[in-house]
């Protein structure tokens, strides 16, 4: 095992993190799973190819079927703690340690401790992170309530398409998830089960039943390992592909004695369809601010499937993150008008059946704990079976009507351009006309204006298609509408190195698969940390 040295000012929470027993575990841990790891990256490359040859399109499996025709199988019941889960706290970058404690002090039911899609993977992140989760498990806060007391943390580790640059075991980079959840399982596993508060496990970007089953057996092995009950780790499957959303029954099937449910999102499910289908013309989806949101029939039917594939398992189906801030005075018309907005479509949401869903905003807390209140009762809607639903395959893959707007291309290409500007800084999100923007709303946006040029889209009352010169022309546009925010040169320097990537990443001609992999691996991005030197291999 090799591991870099710490990340200056961090010395402390490094030796904390790093000990003797624990690069033990990591060893142990990642040396068991590592090639299961690389053969369920294979079988997605695999399953992708296997599309684009053959234009098929995805369906429930044959091969599984007797799962879901089973009318008696569940998952085991959930603990007391996330029986009620109304309103959690979404987009949490734990390195943020003004915001944790916020969230911890928070009336929220729950806090989604994200190592994923709001954080940006740098060591010092990584380090910063995981040590003050460490401190809020073990109660070293001084100001924040016992984690008995706290929301529950819901831990996010990385998804499987993210690597750890900083430690190798057997000569290889190893998995960035099972760096997060080895750390995070060794040093607050138990201290999370004897307090009943966890641990508790969000699950990015699963894409087949096949992944639910790979994390089970670690979840069993890390059980076994760490003398923990079978079972104690429960864990949210985020259902962010399309793939996945036609094996929903099947993971909820793997994991039974460790769900904690299903997730609903928007965007990294959209942006899925451009991942796996969007060189077929069929499959172009609009733009995404005018003509795409939870009420167009294949959002909704994935929501319908997955609250009703829950509930008739006895497992909670949540919902997405609302993104808009709140405005600070409350009297405004605006801050009306934003919180009707939140208000409308979280609505639609409870009335869909979800148990709980989250918001970025600590503001909205409370509005949506009472729009809850309200609307149903009890500490969740699992009574509610949805026997009224009947998802179809063409339900699933209908695309919506709409065209491409020039107001939405520029968009995209803005939150784009400052989400690599957010990453290049050590940020996994930031705030853009009144709402937060992270990996998930970075890759919709990357995805569209990829998949518009490809397609060659007209825009709506235009008759200028998209084109990478335009594109190129837009970006400049861009450029000149947000270099005001920037105060110093190596800002604005940093601001035109993010738009000459996001060219590059829009414009090749395979459709590059996760937006964050491609700047995890990117000299860019890999030289825009602190340098570091490395260390004698630890072992």
């Amino acid at each position: 095992m090799e591991l870099h040295p710490s990340p200056p000012g961090l010395e402390a929470e490094y030796g904390t993190l790093f000990t003797s027993a624990s690069l033990l575990f990591l060893h142990q841990l990642i040396s068991k799973f590592d090639q299961e790891v690389d053969a369920v990256l294979r079988l997605r490359a695999s399953r992708k190819t296997q599309l684009d040859s053959s234009g098929d399109l995805p369906d429930f499996l044959e091969a599984t079927s007797h799962v879901r025709r089973d009318p008696t199988w569940r998952v085991a019941p959930v603990p007391p703690r996330l029986q009620r889960r109304h309103v959690d706290v979404g987009d949490l970058a734990p390195c943020d340690t003004q915001r944790l404690l916020q969230a911890l002090q928070s009336p929220a039911q729950g806090i989604q401790i994200d190592f994923d899609d709001g954080n940006c993977p740098t060591f010092h992140n990584q380090i910063k992170g995981i040590h003050n989760v460490y401190k809020a498990v073990h109660n070293h806060f001084p100001n924040a309530p016992s984690i008995s007391q706290a929301p529950v943390l819901m831990l996010r580790p990385r998804a499987w398409n993210m690597v750890e640059h900083n430690m190798m075991v057997e000569g290889k980079e190893v998995p960035g998830p099972l760096f997060d959840f080895g750390l995070l399982m060794f040093h607050c596993g138990r201290k999370l089960l004897e307090e009943k508060s966890g641990p508790f496990i969000y699950l990015s970007k699963v894409e087949s039943f096949l992944e639910g089953r790979l994390w089970n057996k670690i979840f069993v092995w890390t059980q076994q390992k760490l003398g923990l009950p079978l079972g104690s780790i429960k864990a949210t499957v985020l259902i962010e592909n399309v793939l996945a959303a036609f094996e929903m029954e099947e993971i909820l099937y793997e994991l039974q004695d460790h769900s904690a449910g299903l997730n609903c999102g928007i965007w990294d499910y959209s942006a899925s369809f451009v991942n796996k289908f969007g060189h077929r013309e069929a499959f172009l989806l609009p733009d995404r601010s005018k003509y795409v949101n939870m009420e167009k029939r294949f959002l909704r039917s994935y929501m319908d499937l997955l609250v009703q594939t829950c509930h008739r398992r006895g497992a909670l189906a949540t919902g997405g993150m609302a993104a808009p801030l709140l405005p600070r005075d409350q009297r405004s018309a605006t801050y009306r008008t934003v919180l009707a907005n939140v208000t409308r479509l979280k609505l639609l949401e409870i009335q869909a059946g979800v148990d709980g869903f989250l918001v970025y905003d600590l503001e909205l807390i409370e509005p949506m704990q009472r729009l809850f209140q309200l609307h149903t009762q009890g500490d969740n809607q699992l009574h509610r079976v949805r026997d009224d639903v009947s998802v179809t395959p063409e339900d699933l893959l209908c695309m919506p009507s709409g065209g491409v707007t020039l107001h939405g291309l520029k968009y995209n290409i803005a939150v784009s351009i400052l989400f690599i500007d957010a990453w290049l800084s050590g940020k996994g999100h930031f705030v853009y006309r009144g709402q937060v923007e992270d990996s998930a709303t970075a890759e919709i946006s990357r995805s569209q204006v990829w998949q518009w040029i490809r397609h060659q889209t007209q825009l709506e009352g235009e008759d200028r298609v998209v084109t990478r010169r335009l594109v190129a022309d837009l970006t400049q546009e861009v450029l000149m509408e947000v270099r005001t925010l920037r105060h110093t040169v190596g800002e604005e320097q940093r601001l035109r190195i993010s738009a000459e990537m996001f060219m590059e990443l829009v414009q090749k001609r395979d459709f590059p698969e996760f937006f964050t992999t491609y700047l995890n691996l990117d000299h860019t991005f890999l030289t825009s940390q602190t340098s570091r030197r490395m260390d004698k291999p630890k072992l």
